[in-house]
């Protein structure tokens, strides 16, 4: 997950606020069209001297179910701490994708090292590509967190901007993962979400998607309830889920969960998926050693 060599990077004084960079992507939105030949910014962003909030941390452990304080950061914690600056790429004018509808549709994430929580980090986001998609297109962004100058974590997370696709694209691009080895795994648990799961992780993580806060501000796109963060529902399986220190773990966001909600966690070896009462597979995903 290198850049290519001279790529342009811009040092950031401080982590952006999320508000501000929602607000001027949804008003850019109208003015974009997505198609997956679009040129994209080649700037990394690089926000140096990072430094973890400790009770939000706390946090963000206890609403996604990880041990509290255990010294290193969750396996899905930084991606939280990159949003902002990966918010800040994908609001902004030349990115190509419109923010409003932009769908978080999968993130492979790898672990090198135990990441210190009290530590000071480097952190690095930048677009990768462009991808066609059987439904639209998609960007991968990749985000970097590096520890004393060593690359301890990884992600390539990929979000779809719906739009119309040539007959040909929608037949041979990006099929959906295949549901066979995930569809029968053995159920481990029950959780039951209540109606402001999504209110209590977006004040932990800084995600406050109006999608996941309200009935009322999810129905404008087209969500009847609230649905669940997609990372929280990784994150929530993967803290009920045994990881080597060194971890590659991948996480497919299938179909919306409504809140309030019951979702069956299922697991065997380093697979897991997350099931509605239907069957419906919500997230599927494995985890091995990196």
């Amino acid at each position: 997950m290198t850049p290519a060599s001279g790529t342009p990077a811009r040092v950031l004084a401080g982590s952006p606020a999320l508000t501000p960079l929602l607000l001027r992507g949804a008003l850019l939105s109208p003015f974009k069209r997505p198609r997956p030949d679009a040129a994209f910014p080649p700037t990394r962003l690089v926000l140096p001297g990072l430094r973890v909030d400790l009770a939000r941390l706390a946090a963000y452990e206890r609403v996604c179910g990880f041990p509290v304080g255990a010294g290193h950061l969750p396996v899905t914690y930084p991606h939280v701490l990159g949003f902002p600056t990966a918010m800040r790429l994908m609001s902004g004018r030349a990115f190509p994708l419109p923010l409003l509808g932009l769908v978080h549709t999968s993130v492979r994430i790898t672990r090198h090292h135990p990441v210190p929580a009290t530590a000071a980090h480097e952190l690095t986001v930048y677009v990768e590509e462009l991808l066609p998609h059987r439904r639209g297109t998609e960007a991968a962004v990749v985000t970097e967190l590096r520890t004393d100058g060593a690359l301890t974590w990884e992600s390539r997370s990929t979000y779809l901007a719906r739009h119309a696709t040539p007959d040909r694209t929608r037949r041979t691009q990006h099929p959906r993962p295949a549901d066979d080895d995930h569809a029968e795994l053995p159920a481990v648990d029950t959780w039951h979400l209540p109606a402001d799961l999504g209110r209590r992780y977006g004040a932990a993580s800084g995600d406050r998607n109006p999608i996941h806060l309200h009935p009322l501000t999810a129905r404008p796109f087209g969500f009847p309830r609230a649905i669940a963060h997609g990372m929280w529902t990784a994150a929530r399986c993967l803290a009920a889920h045994p990881l080597p220190e060194a971890a590659a773990v991948r996480a497919d966001f299938r179909a919306p969960v409504p809140l309030p909600g019951t979702v069956t966690h299922a697991a065997d070896g380093g697979r897991f998926a997350l099931r509605g009462p239907d069957g419906r597979l919500h997230l599927t995903g494995d985890v091995r050693p990196a």
